[in-house]
């Protein structure tokens, strides 16, 4: 058996002592990264510049192998796709050569061939990872993903506090690629929707580590290059500078007698420099109801006007509860900061994760600090457990080419009672309930690539119930104006056909002008059995089927939790029995759909 000096003979006795002088003062993290970092070097170790000749040579004196940087990200909303942008903006500053790929649209047979991964996925819903990013997912979770002990990686999960799964998508990322073999060079770090800070944190930390191994991390990018690059120009109004658009006109678009309200929105865009096509969404930076802001200060014993600092800036507190904060809905952040407050801590730790869960669904922070009452708190402290408001994204339900400078929404306020009072969402009550012709609303527009209009002549169907109507009245706006030959096939549900048939003069007027080739309608509460948009798929599979062997794209938008597994249900139903083949085929059948950019969703 040999000792540790004798199995490294190659080093000095001064190296040795360092190295084990390190070794005492790493965490076993630390220790997991250096011994990553010195795997990817493939040479020995660098003097302490970085930049010298190796300590100790291999024979062939070579140079060390460039390991290539990539980052990837899952997004659903587009926030994902921004830190990675930035991301790769400030690795390029310092020299670094960085590649950059959405996971829905990237080469999984590449994965085997990487070196260092930088890795920002957002979750959707209760752990799910970003529709369009899937596929990666199903591929990297199989038996079929390849063992990765050369990678390097490092993961920055997106997710909101208010799920029980918060982060699932980034932490199954995270294990996965350990799991296979991989290095982590830093530990996952999870953020909140209020996720700026700690990204802009997590991409200084993880830009000076490389930077600390340069020669090995990533192909350099000529001085004269670096120096030369001019960064696009970012748009002048955007999430953090939101545009104050005019609106135009607010109609309501449901009849008298209609179980529900749905609003059809115009919002100018003249002078702003804001652009859109068919498929994104317009970004709201609402604000609170007022009265919730009155409710909630009486209830603390606080004065509207008592100073607070908000981002460095000096505000009141009623305004800073009107613009700044999130105060209705609670997370576990801010059950955690209110039990601690008022000592109330056992009241809610003996609570299973259902309970607690339970409790936060029937209880927004004006309930939980009735409940439990704390006067005379101070102003800055109680806003400390808040998160900040964040913006409300619309899917746009317009296009420039029919309506320039214009964009247009179709809006259903919620509305619900709780715990003895009337509530509404905060941006569709906002929309709904306090703008008026000619108010001005903080806009700005978010950019959703995975729903996109194919070629002209290719075939469409759109699958929509209630405001999941609002793309597609964009997508037959832009097909008129470019007088596209493309068939287009239209199915849509809401409740009842007399009052809840939205934009059915517009719809009707397609069908004759052949901008609309079909339309099939289901309203759930017109008779005894409530039917569906997936009945109607099932009830005209053949046909539907027909479509999808044409080359059809097929489009879903609307409510998450029901329509789009219910829609997607029977899709696969749908192509399991006209093509006579087994569920396993046909899930194959639509994964190679969505690789393709045919199968799109929008769900929220």
């Amino acid at each position: 058996m040999t000792g540790p000096h004798e199995s490294a003979s190659a080093l000095t006795a001064e190296q040795w002592n360092l190295v084990e002088t390190l070794t005492g003062m790493l965490t076993p993290e630390q220790a997991r990264w250096i011994s990553g970092y010195f795997a990817g070097l493939d040479v020995g170790l660098l003097r302490a510049g970085g930049g010298g000749a190796p300590a100790v040579a291999p024979s062939s004196a070579s140079a060390p192998a460039a390991r290539q940087l990539a980052i990837l990200y899952a997004t659903e909303t587009g926030n994902g796709r921004e830190i990675a942008n930035a991301l790769a903006a400030a690795a390029r500053e310092r020299g670094l050569a960085p590649t950059v790929a959405d996971l829905g649209e990237y080469k999984i047979r590449k994965l085997k061939d990487e070196h260092d991964l930088l890795i920002i996925s957002s979750t959707h819903g209760e752990g799910d990872p970003p529709q369009p990013a899937a596929g990666f997912f199903e591929f990297l979770e199989s038996r079929k993903a390849p063992k990765l002990p050369d990678v390097r990686f490092a993961v920055l999960a997106l997710g909101d506090m208010t799920y029980e799964h918060f982060c699932g998508a980034g932490k199954r990322l995270d294990e996965r690629f350990e799991a296979l073999g991989a290095t982590r060079l830093l530990p996952r770090v999870d953020c909140d929707v209020d996720y700026e800070e700690k990204a802009d944190a997590w991409r200084e930390a993880v830009l000076a580590l490389f930077e600390s191994v340069a020669p090995a991390t990533s192909a350099p990018v000529a001085a004269a290059a670096v120096t030369r690059t001019v960064p696009a120009a970012a748009p002048r109004f955007d999430k953090r500078n939101p545009f104050p658009a005019p609106v135009i006109d607010s109609i309501i678009l449901s009849g008298r007698g209609s179980t529900k309200e749905t609003r059809h929105i115009e919002i100018s865009l003249e002078g702003s420099g804001l652009a859109y096509e068919p498929g994104d969404a317009l970004g709201i930076a609402a604000r609170n109801d007022p009265a919730l802001v009155e409710m909630l200060l009486d209830s603390l014993g606080m004065n509207a006007s008592a100073p607070l600092i908000v981002r460095g800036q000096s505000v009141d507190l009623g305004e800073a509860l009107a613009r700044n904060f999130e105060i209705t809905v609670a997370t576990q952040r801010f059950l955690d900061h209110w039990a601690q407050l008022t000592g109330t801590n056992d009241a809610f730790s003996v609570m299973s994760s259902e309970e607690r869960a339970a409790f936060l669904h029937n209880n927004h922070i004006l309930d939980i600090v009735n409940a439990f009452p704390l006067k005379g708190i101070d102003p800055q402290t109680f806003v400390d457990g808040l998160r900040p408001l964040q913006p409300r994204l619309y899917s746009i339900a317009s296009s420039l080419s029919i309506a320039p400078d214009e964009v247009h929404l179709t809006v259903s306020p919620v509305r619900f009672d709780l715990n003895g009072r009337r509530c509404s969402g905060v941006a569709s009550g906002y929309l709904a309930d306090r703008i008026e012709v000619d108010s001005s609303v903080p806009v700005y527009i978010q950019s959703n690539p995975h729903f996109r209009l194919p070629d002209d002549d290719r075939p469409i169907i759109m699958i929509g119930a209630g405001t999941g109507i609002a793309p597609y009245r964009a997508f037959l706006q832009e097909r008129e104006a470019r007088s596209a030959d493309g068939r287009s096939w239209l199915f849509f549900g809401d409740r009842n056909f007399r009052t809840d048939f939205l934009y059915q003069t517009e719809w009707q007027t397609y069908l004759k002008d052949d901008v609309l080739t079909r339309m099939d309608v289901a309203f759930s509460r017109d008779g005894a059995d409530k039917v569906y948009v997936q009945h109607r798929i099932r009830e005209h599979a053949r046909d539907v089927y027909a479509w999808l062997e044409d080359g059809a794209h097929v489009y879903v938008c609307g409510d998450a939790s029901h329509l789009a597994p219910d829609v997607h249900e029977a899709l696969l139903t749908v192509v399991e029995e006209q093509a006579s083949i087994q569920r396993e085929a046909a899930e194959d059948y639509f994964r190679d759909l969505q690789r393709d950019g045919r199968y799109q969703r929008d769900v929220y």
